[in-house]
C-alpha cells in the first residue's frame, strides 16, 4: 500500500462492495415462491432465470476482470452498480419467464461480474504487500458473507412486511449504493505500483493470457473443481428454502439457515484465507470440497428438523466462500498479479456453468420427479470429483505472456 491509502481502508472500501454485491443476490430463493404464485410460473421458469443469471456473470467475468486489469475498476464498478439497481428494478415488471431472464438473468448476471471478486481482488492484489495477499483476499470474502448473514433476513422481512415488489426497490435503491464505492478503489489502483501490460487489443492479449493458462495442467484442474464449487453453492442457495418449505418446516427455519451460512462463512473465508499464507492451497481445497461431500450425505440421510437444518448450514457455510480466496491465491502463485483479474474471471465461468446447471436441473428434476433428492445425492459425488481434480494442482510459477508496456 502506499503510504496515504491505509490497508485497512481499502479492505473495508473492497469488503462493502462485496457485502452489497453478494449479500443482495443471497436472497433471491425467498422471491421464488410469491413470484412463482403471483405469476403461475414452474419453479423450472424462475430457477432457469437465476441459472442464467449465474452463466451471464460468468460469461461476462473475464471481460469485466481484463477491463479492470487494464483500465482500472471505477468504471467497471460503476457499470455495475447501474445495471444491479436496473435489473432489480425492472425484475417488479417482469410478468413472464423471457422478461424475467432479462432482468434477473441478463442485467443482474451483468452486473454481479462487474462487483464481485475477481474486479475487486484485481485491487488487492497489486496494492496488498505479497505475504499479506492470500488473508486480506480471505477478509474480502469474508464480508461476501456478511452481506449474506445481514441481507437474508432482511430480504425475508421485506418480502414479509412489504411484499415482494416494494421488496425489490428497496433492493434496487441499495444496490445504487455501490457507485459511491468506485472511486476509493479506482484511487487505490492508481497509487499501486505499475505493471507492466501487454500489447495491442485488450481481446488479443485476453486471448494469449488464456491460451498461456489453459497449456498448465493446474489451470484446468482448478476449472473442474470451481465448477464444483458453483453447482453446490447455487443450488443449495436458491432451492434449500423450497427444499425446506416443502417437508414442513417455516420459513424462519430456511432464514435461519441462510443466515448461518453467512455467518459461518464469514469464520471460513477468513480461516481458509490464513491458512493459504502458510499451507498448500491445492491441500486445503480438496480438503474443503470432501468436507462438503460428507456435510450433504449427512444432512440428506438424518432426520429433517430445525436442529439439523441448523447444524448443516452451520457446517456448510464455514466451507462455503472458504474456496475462494485460496483459489485465487493458487492464480496468483502460478501467474502473478498481472492477469489476475481476466484469469480469475475465466476460472469464475467454470464455476458459474456449474451454478446455473445446479440452479436450473434443481428446479427441472423437482418438476420432473416431485423430489430434490437426485440433486442433493450429485453435489456429492461432484464434491468427491473436485477433491480428485484439486489434489495434483501445484503452485509452482509458469512463464508468463511477454509484456512491453507499462501501464501509467
Amino acid at each position: 500500500m502506499t503510504a496515504n491509502r491505509p490497508l485497512m481502508f481499502l479492505l473495508l472500501a473492497a469488503g462493502t462492495v462485496v457485502t452489497l454485491s453478494m449479500g443482495i443476490r443471497h436472497g433471491f430463493g425467498f422471491f421464488l415462491p410469491p413470484m412463482t404464485q403471483s405469476f403461475g410460473w414452474t419453479r423450472e421458469t424462475f430457477a432457469f432465470a437465476l441459472g442464467l443469471q449465474n452463466l451471464v456473470w460468468g460469461l461476462a467475468q473475464p471481460f469485466s476482470g481484463a477491463l479492470a486489469d487494464r483500465h482500472g475498476p471505477g468504471r467497471v464498478l460503476l457499470a455495475g452498480g447501474v445495471l444491479y439497481a436496473a435489473g432489480l428494478a425492472l425484475m417488479t415488471l417482469s410478468s413472464s419467464g423471457v422478461l424475467l431472464s432479462g432482468s434477473a438473468g441478463l442485467l443482474i448476471g451483468l452486473a454481479l461480474s462487474c462487483t464481485t471478486y475477481s474486479v475487486v481482488f484485481s485491487v488487492i492484489v497489486r496494492a496488498v504487500a505479497p505475504e499479506f495477499r492470500s488473508r486480506a483476499m480471505g477478509l474480502t470474502a469474508a464480508a461476501g458473507s456478511f452481506g449474506q448473514f445481514i441481507m437474508v433476513p432482511v430480504e425475508r422481512g421485506l418480502i414479509d412486511g412489504l411484499g415482494w415488489m416494494p421488496a425489490l426497490l428497496v433492493l434496487a435503491v441499495t444496490a445504487a449504493l455501490l457507485l459511491p464505492l468506485a472511486a476509493p478503489l479506482e484511487k487505490a489502483y492508481r497509487q499501486a505500483p505499475a505493471l507492466p501490460v501487454l500489447p495491442g487489443s485488450m481481446l488479443r492479449g485476453m486471448s494469449d493470457t488464456f491460451a498461456m493458462a489453459w497449456q498448465q495442467r493446474s489451470f484446468r484442474l482448478l476449472m473442474v473443481g470451481y465448477f464444483v464449487c458453483g453447482f453446490q453453492v447455487v443450488f443449495v442457495g436458491v432451492h434449500l428454502p423450497a427444499y425446506l418449505r416443502d417437508h414442513g418446516l417455516s420459513g424462519e427455519v430456511a432464514s435461519l439457515a441462510l443466515a448461518l451460512i453467512g455467518l459461518f462463512n464469514i469464520a471460513g473465508t477468513y480461516v481458509a484465507g490464513h491458512l493459504g499464507s502458510s499451507r498448500p492451497k491445492p491441500m486445503l481445497l480438496a480438503g474443503i470440497y470432501f468436507l462438503r461431500s460428507i456435510v450433504v450425505t449427512i444432512f440428506i440421510l438424518a432426520p429433517l428438523t430445525p436442529w439439523s437444518v441448523a447444524l448443516f448450514a452451520a457446517a456448510m457455510g464455514f466451507l462455503w466462500l472458504s474456496t475462494v480466496p485460496l483459489t485465487n491465491g493458487v492464480l496468483v502463485s502460478l501467474f502473478g498479479v498481472r492477469h489476475l483479474g481476466m484469469l480469475s474471471g475465466a476460472v469464475f465461468f467454470s464455476h458459474q456453468v456449474g451454478s446455473f446447471l445446479g440452479v436450473w436441473l434443481g428446479g427441472l428434476l423437482y418438476d420432473r420427479t416431485g423430489s430434490y433428492d437426485v440433486v442433493w445425492w450429485l453435489t456429492v459425488l461432484l464434491g468427491l470429483l473436485a477433491t480428485a481434480a484439486n489434489l495434483p494442482v501445484r503452485e509452482q510459477p509458469v512463464p508468463a505472456v511477454p509484456a512491453v508496456t507499462t501501464q501509467s
